[in-house]
């Protein structure tokens, strides 16, 4: 489940994930992942993403939730029929974890919503949880 993808009111959100093996310390209890999210507007008024609600929980059961304006210093606005791309990280203290969340959206007609992220799985290839 390294991936996922989910629709919200025309809103098409698709994450990856990819371990990062040059940024990780293993021994240490550090593991280092990428992520991709392409945001697709399928429906017909544009939209604003505005803010970000994380929940990433590790393979111990920690969970921690980010908030924050936007994504990657950028709160796009998109139009129908087009899409935003961004790629993060996010470092775990585990091998194994997932991340979820929502995206606050706002359309061009002033109309507030939560997109969905549905859940994807950060983890070292071939280790086992």
């Amino acid at each position: 489940m390294p991936a996922s993808e989910v629709s919200t009111r025309g809103i098409r959100v698709k994450a990856e994930s990819t371990y990062v093996p040059e940024r990780s310390r293993p021994h240490d209890n550090y593991w280092f992942f990428a992520y991709t999210i392409v945001v697709r507007n399928e429906g017909t008024l544009a939209a604003q993403l505005v803010s970000r609600h994380w929940i990433i929980t590790d393979s111990d059961g920690r969970t921690e939730q980010v908030r924050g304006p936007g994504v990657v210093g950028q709160q796009p606005v998109i139009d129908p029929g087009e899409s935003f791309e961004y790629t993060s990280f996010c470092p775990l203290t585990t091998s194994f974890g997932t991340m979820h969340g929502t995206y606050q959206m706002v359309a061009e007609n002033g109309e507030r919503f939560d997109a969905e992220i549905a859940p994807f799985a950060l983890g070292e290839p071939f280790s086992i949880n």
